[in-house]
């Protein structure tokens, strides 16, 4: 495996077989890319193979790098309250990020660290992870959580502004999938208008509500 992380992909890491316990183990060891240095452990996705939608994001944050779950902070606190207030069960979702370590950057030593965007090469590399993630729980829907997810999985011209909301056919690794776009939970909890933003999220994710009924 010497110098895996320099090209940039995951594909040696991923198993051939296996369920989400056999590709959570394994994806604790991955070294496809150098973001593994310096983050405190890979933070897969989590969920039962039997969900019905997927939420995907961009990246762990701080809390989620500490606990090692995704959404564990307090967006992913906002995004369980959402989906609620739009009819779906949390309990009923696998949520999982495109990117699975924390890219961070920090102003000084010892100081908080500050979430880093990952670049499309890093999201590439953690791309097999994601197409193995989509292979064993085969969701029913896909919710694209912000503009970096958006990124990754339908490529650079994504813009999340242009399509939230909406109900979108495309060919996700090899395979035929719905998904809705919509902001990422983080960017609500930025927002000057904090509660038009929720509603917005709220709106966009009815329609997945809708989209599985």
């Amino acid at each position: 495996m010497a110098g895996t992380e320099d090209a940039y992909t995951a594909e040696p890491f991923v198993p051939k077989r296996g369920g989400l316990p056999a590709l959570r183990r394994a994806a604790a060891g991955c070294r496809g890319c150098p973001l593994h240095r310096d983050a405190t452990q890979t933070v897969f996705g989590a969920g039962g193979a039997t969900a019905r939608v997927m939420l995907i994001g961009e990246q762990p944050g701080d809390q989620e790098d500490r606990q090692g779950k995704p959404f564990v902070g307090p967006a992913g606190g906002l995004l369980d309250r959402a989906l609620a207030d739009a009819g779906i069960d949390p309990a009923d979702a696998y949520v999982t990020n495109a990117v699975k370590h924390f890219k961070f950057t920090r102003a000084e030593p010892r100081k908080r660290r500050i979430h880093k965007a990952p670049t499309l090469r890093e999201m590439t590399a953690c791309g097999p992870w994601l197409a193995a993630e989509l292979a064993l729980v085969e969701p029913e829907l896909i919710v694209v959580l912000g503009a970096t997810a958006g990124k990754a999985l339908l490529g650079s011209s994504f813009r999340v502004t242009q399509v939230r909301g909406t109900l979108l056919e495309e060919e996700i690794h090899g395979r035929p999938e719905r998904l809705v776009p919509t902001v990422h939970p983080s960017a609500v909890l930025r927002a000057e208008d904090r509660d038009g933003a929720y509603r917005g999220l709220v709106s966009d994710l009815r329609v997945a509500a809708q989209a599985l009924a």
